[in-house]
């Protein structure tokens, strides 16, 4: 009998509810999921401020839901629900109507005014990718004209901007953004001291889940960069050009043409509708212990929607990621346990492991652990630990290709070094400079190759005085004098001739093997013995064998040489070029003469061909095709 499973709401918890159900249903195909979101796109709202703040592009933080489910049993349907029949299991769109037999509610959040006077009208939200993208573009308009104003009022006016909320999103704006006025005002050649940044909060500390110690710490921050911190004061109004706040008995209004709302959230307008459920709070719906909705076994709660306190505490479960997350896991366990009348419902134990925040893209706060202990990270850790959580999250629902461009984003082209690293992995350096290496390494490569030929390689047995050069040194130092393995003390006195002879002749393989014999005997027997054996019985066992493998080394060193001339294929040439010096290190030895061709290689593997090499043509072109095999869209390993 055919179940309808709709999930509304494509945030993080319906995202991976959805994920993890048709991973679970994947032989029930009588069971339908269907996916509703008001949007073709899920959106990274933890990294809404990197986009506002121009740090990264527009589209890292939005993801296709076609991708996504791509070759899954998940039907996605772009529409709006504008009410939902819980009695009849039905909900209506603008579309069409929709009916369920289980029923998960993840529509997530949005940003709730409190009834200040002109918030919603004139403040400028934070909550989803237009609203990135439109503040964005409100704070170059802000800068290119004051570039043109010449009144000091109306200048000042245009470059001041208020960040309303001291909270996780607040904070990360005002510092996204203090990072980027530096850039701003070198590119418009307006002087830093005439823009003002203030975060505003009626709360006396900022990010209050941190600990005192590192809310403090987080102010000192932010004061460093440039912002002015405004806590115990409160928002009383907002107009076109200005905003009013007060501070114990004062009021007083403040010019401006920029005010970012973050001061906090409610649930969605549908969620808000659910008059039949148990409603607490800001429209939050009250659950039982599996994360249905109280008094319904057909409607489960995901995400930020949820009111729930876990057994043993006291506060409801946080509206964080890290709970959309869990709780989508125990939703997709429990949906399948009911429909499939297997196992049993699990119930609701989260475990939150801390929180986190950036303050620009080059510094982070974060404090982290286990319920019973929680500690502070470095600076450097705890950007490392975001964006290593970033990573984990992008394997979950686009695999690599999301991963690619996550680091592809944040690391390798990040605008103006904002990054915890730095722009030490950026591609700052042009890429037709590699032309010149590439062709080198190329020729180099057809030069070793036709030479092997013109020497008899691939008729004549070649191999074996190659070999016997490190035969010699592995059984001198294993077998010296009395077949017994030496010791250190020996490879340091009676093979110092021996060392000398390697450094002279740059053999690195024989280095290697001296400083090897200090550790186990077993494991250098073992090693070599595995080498032996198969130079012996594999490389060497026959003349036409030998022959062959040395065919192999030279058609592969004028292939690889000729594709790297070329420019194509040039990553797999330049990785194939590393393993031909990988094998040439385990068997015959590296000669520094050579050493070289290794960094080289290094320095060509990531477009070393698309700058006057054919790989410019031939690559767009090939992963234009690869990218709609059906397979590599299920799997996710292709790139954008």
């Amino acid at each position: 009998m055919e179940k309808n499973i709709i999930i509304l709401g494509a945030g993080y918890s319906g995202i991976l509810t959805a994920k993890k159900l048709a991973k679970r249903l994947k032989n029930h195909q009588e069971i339908k999921i269907t996916l509703i979101d008001k949007k073709s796109y899920h959106t990274m709202l933890t990294e809404l401020h990197e986009v506002a703040a121009n740090r990264v592009e527009e589209d890292s933080i939005r993801i296709s839901l076609n991708r996504i489910f791509e070759g899954r049993n998940v039907d996605v349907q772009i529409d709006t629900i504008t009410e939902i029949d819980y009695e009849k299991q039905q909900l209506t769109g603008k579309t069409k109507n929709y009916r369920y037999d289980y029923l998960v509610l993840a529509s997530g959040s949005q940003p709730t005014f409190f009834g200040i006077e002109g918030a919603q009208e004139f403040a400028y939200k934070l909550w989803s990718y237009e609203d990135a993208v439109n503040l964005k573009g409100h704070i170059f308009k802000m800068f290119t004209k004051a570039l043109q104003e010449t009144d000091p009022a109306k200048k000042e006016k245009l470059l001041s901007f208020y960040v309303l909320g001291a909270g996780f999103t607040g904070v990360e704006m005002a510092g996204e953004l203090a990072e980027w006025v530096p850039i701003l005002c070198k590119e418009f050649e307006i002087d830093r001291e005439l823009v003002k940044i203030s975060l505003v909060d009626m709360l006396d500390r900022v990010v209050p889940n941190l600990s005192v110690e590192l809310s403090e710490k987080a102010k000192r921050r932010l004061e460093k960069m440039g912002v002015t911190v405004m806590l115990n004061t409160a928002i009383t109004n907002i107009g076109e050009d200005f905003i009013g706040l007060k501070q114990g008995d004062q009021y007083f209004e403040l010019p401006t043409n920029c005010v970012v709302w973050a001061a906090g959230i409610e649930s969605s307008d549908i969620a808000n509708k659910a008059v039949q459920l148990n409603q607490i709070g800001r429209g939050r719906i009250k659950t039982d212990e599996f994360l249905r909705a109280e008094g319904r076994n057909d409607v489960f709660i995901a995400g930020d929607n949820i009111f729930f306190i876990p057994e043993g505490q006291t506060t409801p479960v946080p509206q964080m990621v890290e709970n959309c997350e869990q709780s989508a896991d125990t939703i997709a366990h429990n949906l399948y346990t009911a429909i499939t009348e297997t196992g049993e419902m699990e119930r609701y134990v989260p475990k939150f492991h801390g929180v986190m925040v950036s303050i620009g893209g080059r510094y982070g706060i974060s404090y982290v652990g286990t319920e019973k202990k929680k500690f502070a990270l470095p600076s450097f850790f705890s950007q490392f630990v975001k964006h290593f959580i970033n990573i984990i999250y992008f394997i979950q629902i686009l695999g690599w290709n999301k991963v690619f461009s996550y680091i592809r984003h944040e690391f390798f082209t990040v605008r103006n070094c904002r990054s915890f690293v730095g722009g030490h992995f950026s591609n700052r350096t042009p890429s037709f400079l590699m032309v010149p290496l590439r062709i080198f390494l190329g020729g180099f490569w057809v030069y070793e190759g036709v030479k092997k030929v013109n020497e008899g390689w691939l008729y004549t047995p070649k191999l074996t005085p190659f070999f016997q050069g490190a035969n010699d040194l592995y059984d001198y130092i294993i077998n010296a004098g009395s077949g017994e393995a030496i010791s250190s003390a020996t490879v340091v006195g009676q093979g110092a001739e021996v060392a000398g002879n390697l450094l002279t002749n740059w053999n690195i393989l024989g280095l290697f093997r001296i400083i090897l014999i200090q550790t186990t005997d077993i494991a250098i027997k073992l090693q070599v013995g595995l080498m032996d054996w198969f130079t012996s019985s594999v490389i060497l066992s026959s003349e036409s064998s030998e022959v062959f493998f040395q065919s192999v080394i030279v058609y592969s060193e004028i292939l690889v040489g000729i594709l790297l001339i070329l420019g194509l294929f040039t990553t797999i040439s330049a990785l194939y070029s590393i393993v031909l010096q990988g094998m040439f290190v385990t068997t015959t030895g590296l000669y520094l003469s050579t050493w070289w061709m290794i960094f080289a290689a290094i320095a060509v593997i990531i477009g070393g061909g698309r700058v006057f090499g054919l790989d410019y043509y031939v690559m767009p072109w090939l992963k234009e095709h690869y990218k709609h095999i059906k397979l590599v869209r299920k799997l996710y390993i292709y790139h954008d």
